[in-house]
């Protein structure tokens, strides 16, 4: 169905963030989104570490779903910002270095004398996205790592490290396998050790083959939510968009990350983009919202999407995550910032 955009014009006072959530500015806009089955998902924020407004929308427009308050979202690619910080944890422990080679690992790999870890988790490796091969994602059904491997290999490079950034889930993929070499174990019992038990996680996990209680994706098609037929195949991704989570947890993670207590904040200073001269940093983005900035990261499956991210200024974190979009993310949670900060937005409408 071919979707017309109208904008209904929504003004607000000023750009200063209020200390107090205005729940029902943010309930108004919620209900619009949810009256006009504009999309499906759940929000979450947090102020100085403690949760002060949640909202589920949109669910009650999709008929027979069973959910409750611990039902996961697939959050795609924010998997990443967990696989760097436990990168960082292994930097602490003197177990690797930015500086070292890829070739220490994975020599077959094209450049792997040149690419270093930093470049690995900067996106600057020149490496490819495996998850798309000729045109298309067809990471939909389970391949093997061999697989995965012989197409990194294949891919090649696009250009020399540190030449420029351009993003690669493969630098993801071989992050995730250092990880597990290091600490010689999955991914999954990694994340669990260092990040979900000490944080006390209750739902968030990566993936696992005995997945419960996690959002199906859906598509709008033909004026009703309609369950999309093939998502990724998570196994596919591990440490590369695998984790599910619900925004609660997810928010619990940014904020002892801000707060530094999951690595030191000389490593978190690594990892946030140097202002004026990154959009990326290493494992955490930068946006810049008419000069309010927020660290974190997004994510998308083919059909969950997700933001998660950080602001110093307010000490406030936003986590969205939606199993059925029909405005994009980034235009969703835009809204929502300016909302926040009284700033005149658009709300779409549909004709």
């Amino acid at each position: 169905m071919k979707i017309k955009i109208a904008f209904l014009l929504l003004t607000l006072s000023n750009c200063v963030f209020s200390q107090t959530i205005n729940s029902e500015k943010l309930d108004n806009y919620f209900n619009y989104i949810e009256s006009n089955n504009l999309g499906v998902g759940s929000l979450s924020i947090f102020k100085n570490g403690k949760e002060v407004y949640a909202r589920n929308f949109g669910q009650k427009n999709i008929p027979h779903l069973v959910y409750n308050k611990d039902t996961r979202y697939q959050v795609g690619s924010v998997t990443k910002m967990m696989t760097a910080t436990l990168i960082f944890k292994l930097i602490e422990e003197n177990k690797l270095n930015l500086n070292d080679k890829l070739s220490q690992f994975y020599p077959e790999i094209p450049n792997s004398d040149k690419i270093s870890i930093k470049n690995l988790l900067e996106h600057t490796s020149g490496l490819g996205s495996y998850v798309v091969k000729d045109g298309e994602v067809w990471v939909t059904e389970k391949v093997t790592d061999k697989q995965i491997m012989d197409l990194i290999v294949a891919q090649g490079k696009s250009f020399e490290p540190g030449e420029k950034v351009a993003y690669s889930n493969s630098a993801y993929y071989l992050l995730t396998k250092i990880l597990e070499e290091k600490y010689k174990k999955p991914f999954n019992k990694i994340i669990n050790k260092e990040i979900i038990k000490p944080l006390h996680l209750k739902n968030l996990t990566s993936f696992t083959t005995n997945q419960k209680n996690v959002f199906l994706p859906y598509r709008y098609d033909n004026n009703a939510w309609n369950i999309l037929e093939k998502d990724i195949d998570f196994p596919n991704v591990i440490g590369v968009g695998d984790v599910s989570a619900t925004p609660y947890d997810l928010n619990i993670f940014i904020n002892n990350l801000f707060h530094n207590k999951i690595i030191k904040k000389e490593s978190l200073q690594q990892m946030v983009p140097i202002l004026g001269k990154e959009d990326w940093g290493r494992g955490i983005a930068l946006w810049d919202f008419d000069g309010i900035l927020f660290y974190g990261h997004g994510g998308d499956t083919l059909g969950s999407h997700a933001i998660l991210f950080y602001n110093r200024e307010a000490d406030i974190s936003i986590a969205y995550d939606t199993n059925g979009e029909r405005i994009n993310k980034d235009d969703f949670i835009k809204n929502i910032v300016y909302l926040l900060y009284n700033k005149e937005f658009k709300l779409p409408e549909i004709n």
